[in-house]
This record gives structure tokens, C-alpha cells and sequence, in this order.
């Protein structure tokens, strides 16, 4: 399955000179915030949708990723029927196409705990008034937990489906859905781990591309930048590993393990983007999304925007 890489809760920051060789984002008109989007295009028509973190999940459409994206509302406006702190700021948005219907996983709870739960809706178009809250998935977390239930990421492996999930605590986890993809039906796993300080790894996404599973997240800092900044290096970018099987064995461009610590850097902070998914794009391939603060615009979480570049690929491995 490769529809849509959910952007690794990807956000960038732009310090450093574009030396380091990655491209400028893409250009964006109209609707352009953005904060862990997921994007995906309707199959019926080729119409863009951008998900964004907040309140019920806000929604806009495009006609082309460049814009111009038009707010039309949000998806669940009352928030997720989950009887949890926070389930009307819904966060983690993460959308597929599941047989006939539109599949949103989305996460309730507040920053910093652990006590969190990923939730589901259904709708068979997208638009504004057509989803449906089925409530709790059953993935859920609590401080008994060595896991955290957010940043939902649903990947289909033939006719099984899997869900990646987890933030900071041990980071990284998969468990085995249903056939209809709504329950686990499985034991949670961990498959990627960073032993170092905080273990700040969240916002996973996979993908299948030519005979290889591509694992994607988020390492550092995500958010905060326009009160206190963190260490050159330490804020958001993305990382990257590969296995033959979606279930275990990623190892990075070196070879280490992603659960000893491993993860080659696809996209960090440069020029004026600071703090970084994909999809198949109908038109470009391979692309690339995430949420990124410019430094010439706003480092607070208000003034994020929506980027994206089209991926190349080096030696078996995705570059920007």
C-alpha cells in the first residue's frame, strides 16, 4: 500500500544554508496552514484533501497540491465520542481509502500524558458533514504502558492491515488489525526505539516502494520554537529505515537497527524552512508532505505551513 505517508508528523525548521543540498518546498497558495497534515486524493475525482491536527480535524481541498486550498470545515466538529482529556482537539490525523469507505485515524490526548487512545471515523466521500465517529479503535495507552497511543499509521500488507503508532516513552509500536482494520487483533510490538535521552521519536509513517517497507518519523522537537528554541540539531526532522518485511528488521543506510538507535536523517532544518510524509501524487509520483515553520514568517505553532517536494531516490533509499 502506498497512497500516503503521512508526514512522519513531519515539521522543519529552516536554520541552515540550503548547502546541504535539499530542495525548497513546494509552493502553496491559498489555505496553506498546516499541522501534521495527511493528504490524499479522492478517487472519484483526483480532489485534494489536507487533514490537519486541532479542534474536530480541520479539512481543505485543492484542485492541485499547490493550492489554492480552501477550508470547507472540519471532519468531526464535535469532537470523538472517546471519554478522554482532549477529544475535541483531536491530534494525528491519518487517512486511507479501506475498501469502499475513507478511513480517519486520529489520537485524543494532552501533551506530556500518557493516558491516550486512537480513535476512527468512516465516510464514503470525505467532505464536510459525511463522517461518521466510531470512537475507540482499542489502541490505547495509560502510565502502566511503555508505549503511547498517538500518531496513528495505518499500512495495508496484502490483505492484512497494521497499525503504527507511538510517541517518546519507547516510541515506535505496530499492532495487527482486524480484516475490516477497526481492532487490533493482535499484541503490540516495538519497532523502532532511539536508546538517547528522551527517546524523542513520534509521527511514524511506512510505506511499501519496490520491494522494500520504509519507515518513516519524526525526531526532536516539535513544537514551542517561538519561545524557546531548541539546540541546532535537537528540533523536528526526519528520519528514516527500510526492512523486507513490515513487520520488524528496519535497519538504517548503515545498517544499524531502528531499535538500537538507528535512522539516517531524509529531512532536516534548512534555509528558511525550520522543524518536516508521502503519497502518490496522480500527476508528480512520489511526494513528500509535512508541516514546517519559516523563520521568515513565524516559528509559532499558529504560523506552520504545508510543504512538499517531490522525492527522488539514491542507491534504494528516498532523497529530498
Amino acid at each position: 500500500m502506498f497512497s500516503l505517508l503521512r508526514s512522519a508528523t513531519a515539521f522543519l525548521i529552516a536554520t541552515a544554508s540550503l548547502a546541504q543540498g535539499y530542495s525548497n518546498p513546494g509552493a502553496c497558495s491559498g489555505a496553506c496552514w498546516a499541522h501534521d497534515p495527511s493528504i490524499i486524493q479522492r478517487t472519484s475525482d483526483n480532489l485534494y484533501f489536507k487533514f490537519n491536527t486541532g479542534s474536530g480535524i480541520e479539512i481543505a481541498t485543492a484542485s492541485s497540491l499547490s493550492g489554492p486550498w480552501t477550508l470547507t470545515g472540519y471532519a468531526l466538529p464535535s469532537g470523538s465520542k472517546i471519554d478522554l482529556a482532549g477529544n475535541t482537539d483531536l491530534w494525528a490525523p491519518d487517512v486511507h481509502k479501506v475498501g469502499d469507505l475513507y478511513y480517519m485515524y486520529y489520537a485524543v490526548s494532552t501533551s506530556g500524558s500518557q493516558t491516550s487512545a486512537i480513535g476512527l471515523a468512516t465516510s464514503s466521500t470525505m467532505d464536510v458533514g459525511s463522517w461518521t465517529d466510531l470512537g475507540a479503535t482499542g489502541v490505547a495507552s495509560s502510565p502502566s504502558k511503555v508505549y503511547n497511543a498517538i500518531d496513528p499509521n495505518l499500512i495495508a500488507v496484502g490483505s492484512s492491515y497494521y497499525l503504527n503508532f507511538g510517541s517518546f516513552w519507547h516510541d515506535i509500536y505496530q499492532v495487527q488489525m482486524s480484516s475490516d482494520a477497526k481492532t487490533p487483533s493482535g499484541t503490540s510490538v516495538n519497532i523502532e526505539y532511539d536508546a538517547t535521552g528522551t527517546h524523542p521519536c513520534e509521527g511514524s509513517y511506512m510505506f511499501y516502494y519496490s520491494g522494500y517497507y520504509y519507515l518513516l518519523w519524526s525526531h526532536g522537537i516539535c513544537c514551542g520554537y517561538d519561545t524557546t528554541k531548541p539546540a541546532t540539531g535537537d528540533e523536528y526532522k526526519i528520519m528514516m529505515c527500510r526492512s523486507t518485511s513490515a513487520t520488524g528488521g528496519f535497519v538504517d543506510q548503515s545498517g544499524v537497527a531502528c531499535t538500537s538507535s538507528g535512522g539516517t536523517t531524509l529531512l532536516a532544518s534548512h534555509g528558511t524552512t525550520y522543524g518536516p510524509g508521502v503519497f502518490t501524487d496522480s500527476s508528480k509520483g512520489l511526494v513528500l508532505y509535512y508541516h514546517y515553520a519559516d523563520t521568515d514568517v513565524g516559528l509559532g505553532d499558529g504560523s506552520y505551513l504545508f510543504g512538499w517536494n517531490v522525492l527522488g531516490w539514491s542507491n534504494g533509499w528516498p532523497t529530498v
